[in-house]
């Protein structure tokens, strides 16, 4: 019985749609963007967090983008990303700052 338990769950781990899989989570660089025309950013517990509404497709949670602030750059990860039905590029997203 325990042989059969052991062969099930290494079964179990070899067929997982995850298994093996490396996430690749793109960078996507708007530090080269006008705020206020290409972007908004509205900073959030002294810009550790913040709501930025952008266009752009292929951008999904886990992602990350990087922002200019004056000469400083920052990195945020995306925690979660909601698109516009019209137009379909545009959406709005929760960052937080990557710490480095």
């Amino acid at each position: 019985m325990n042989l059969s338990f052991n062969l099930f769950n290494k079964l179990v781990l070899l067929t997982s749609p995850l298994k093996g899989l490396k996430q690749h989570n793109k960078i996507h660089d708007y530090s080269q963007q006008v705020w206020g025309s290409d972007y908004i950013f509205e900073r959030v517990n002294e810009g550790t967090i913040g709501y930025m509404t952008g266009v752009g497709n292929g951008i999904k949670a886990s992602d990350r983008i990087i922002l200019r602030q004056g000469s400083e750059s920052y990195q945020y990860q995306i925690e979660e990303i909601d698109y516009y039905s019209y137009p379909s590029d545009m959406w709005i997203a929760l960052l937080k700052q990557v710490v480095q």
